[in-house]
């Protein structure tokens, strides 16, 4: 088997231990097997993340940091959304959600998806990712309401799951499509229906 390089090796370990972690459990993975299966050194584990608990919590710091690093293409952070016009924050939310349809279904993989979920069952895991409270943020300007208002999370949510559902319910989707996989018709329907439950906040939307 063909080693992998030293520079290419961290990643590897980290798509291996996504696939073990998605499929067999936090508890029913062991580092070794990883290694093994990644042809990489056990001590590699050591060296980049310290221990299975800290590699388990990389997979999860690696999608927030690429998600994070492919949101400043086309979020400009530092600008306050309360700070904005109504008109503007609604633009600037239908161009982050449109392209996180592109994110999710072209660089996040099924595994990855299938440990996110199981990730979600854990109470002692709190997901907090920059892009998630800027777009809150945007629906909390939009509504007039603070970013922490129950009814911006619970929209801001709803819209969110607007992108996900079709990946996290195969059975509802593809399955029902007869396909394997989303075609480019498929993409622009979900972001036709973002862009429509964008459209219902706006118009349900009260100012003072």
């Amino acid at each position: 088997m063909e080693k992998i390089k030293p520079e290419n090796s961290k990643q590897k370990i980290l798509e291996t231990a996504v696939k073990f972690f998605a499929h067999k459990g936090f508890n029913g993975v062991s580092i070794r097997e990883i290694c093994k299966e990644a042809d990489v050194n056990l001590c590699m584990i050591s060296y980049y993340f310290g221990g299975k608990k800290e590699l388990y919590n990389a997979i999860l710091d690696d999608l927030i940091e690429r998600q994070t690093e492919f949101a400043k293409t086309f979020i400009e952070f530092s600008k306050n959304p309360y700070n904005m016009t109504r008109d503007e924050a609604t633009d600037i939310l239908n161009v982050c959600l449109e392209n996180f349809v592109d994110f999710f279904y072209s660089k996040v993989s099924s595994d990855l998806i299938l440990l996110l979920l199981k990730t979600q069952q854990n109470e002692n895991v709190i997901v907090n990712t920059p892009t998630f409270n800027y777009i809150k943020k945007l629906v909390g300007s939009i509504m007039n309401k603070p970013e922490n208002d129950r009814e911006v999370i619970f929209k801001t949510l709803f819209m969110v799951s607007q992108i996900n559902s079709p990946r996290i319910l195969p059975a509802f989707s593809l399955r029902l499509l007869g396909q394997n996989d989303f075609m480019q018709e498929d993409i622009k329907i979900i972001k036709d229906n973002v862009k429509k439950y964008v459209n219902l906040i706006i118009k349900g939307a009260k100012i003072d």
